[in-house]
């Protein structure tokens, strides 16, 4: 499944329950959820570091729906297969 039928799947699952709730909410939701897939990456589960992640992805889907974002659009554009600061392809900037 590509990002942007993902995105879409969420719409249609969820932006009537997202927009009642709002951006601000919505936020604080895709922020519990890094922070239940910061926990679980911690602890070295891996089926659970699976599914966070989906929900991680799927709370950052509504929060992009609800602000007019398309992902893939947004993806495309900043990484267009090289990288945006030193433009190249692996990436040769120092890490700091």
């Amino acid at each position: 499944m590509e990002i942007r039928e993902f995105q879409e799947m969420i719409r249609e699952l969820y932006f009537k329950k997202d927009a009642k709730r709002g951006v601000d909410k919505t936020f604080l939701w895709f922020v519990e959820e890094v922070g239940e897939l910061a926990e679980v990456i911690r602890k070295g589960e891996r089926e659970a570091m699976e599914e966070e992640f989906a929900d991680v992805l799927a709370w950052l889907s509504s929060l992009a729906n609800l602000l007019g974002i398309d992902l893939e659009k947004a993806a495309e554009r900043k990484y267009p297969g090289v990288c945006p600061y030193c433009g190249k392809n692996p990436c040769e900037c120092e890490e700091h």
